[in-house]
């Protein structure tokens, strides 16, 4: 079953702008090494379970996987050969509006070459640039 919210206060939403860079979820927090996007874009419900699939399958149930984006915008689209008019479309999907520098996914309890490996696999299945990230240790 896709992620989607449990409930939202409105139905439809405006497309809106993606600007300038993430300044909330820009760090590993949870695990201890991220996949940060270097790209602005929507992340489908679908390809966030895609993502999260992958990562545990290679990982055979080691370690902890963290997703840290949520699809809680609705895009809504008409269907086709319908005329203009008429109103907006019923809601068809949900995505996760992503700034550059927004960590998507963490992995925590496994060796940093197998995590980078689990990473790359699911830097394949989202539609914008990524790239590997560690935690930064505070001295």
């Amino acid at each position: 079953m896709p992620l989607m919210p449990k409930r939202v206060k409105y139905r439809k939403s405006q497309r809106g702008k993606i600007k300038g860079n993430a300044s909330r979820n820009n760090f590993v927090a949870f695990g201890d090494y991220g996949l940060q996007s270097l790209e602005k874009g929507w992340i489908s419900a679908k390809n966030i379970e895609a993502s999260r699939v992958s990562a545990t399958h290679f990982l055979h149930r080691e370690g902890k996987v963290y997703l840290r984006i949520f699809p809680s915008k609705p895009v809504s689209s008409k269907p086709l050969e319908t005329r203009m008019g008429k109103g907006k479309g019923e809601t068809e999907s949900w995505v996760a509006s992503v700034r550059p520098g927004t960590i998507m996914v963490e992995i925590g309890g496994v060796e940093e070459h197998i995590a980078k490996q689990a990473l790359l696999r699911v830097a394949h299945k989202m539609p914008v640039k990524c790239r590997f990230v560690k935690r930064r240790h505070s001295i």
